[in-house]
């Protein structure tokens, strides 16, 4: 299980490349985040709730009302063009953060 300090940092870059493909309801994306860790990470709903809210206010998510296909209402998300381009300074941003990381866990000097 992976603990919620690893990756708070990175829930940005998870939400929004989650999005890029399509609009999600809250409890799909929670779903997905789980299914594809495989079991390690639960996000919890208020964390997913905040970085979705969070988001929003900086323009990189819009929401819309709508009806999922087992009929009940959501609220969808999706990315913005605004939320595209962050997609990108993430996942740079992760990179370079991997990187560093592995430097310093494999005991390699920084080239």
């Amino acid at each position: 299980m992976i603990g919620a300090d690893a990756i708070r940092g990175h829930i940005d870059l998870i939400l929004l490349a989650l999005l890029e493909p399509r609009p999600s309801y809250a409890y799909e994306i929670s779903k997905t985040i789980t299914d594809r860790s495989g079991g390690d990470y639960l996000i919890k709903q208020t964390t997913l709730y905040t970085a979705v809210k969070r988001l929003q206010t900086q323009g990189l998510l819009d929401s819309y009302d709508d009806v999922s296909e087992t009929g009940k209402p959501r609220t969808y998300y999706k990315l913005t063009p605004a939320g595209h381009e962050q997609l990108d300074v993430k996942r740079d941003e992760w990179r370079s953060t991997r990187d560093l990381v592995d430097h310093f866990a494999e005991g390699q000097a920084i080239p």
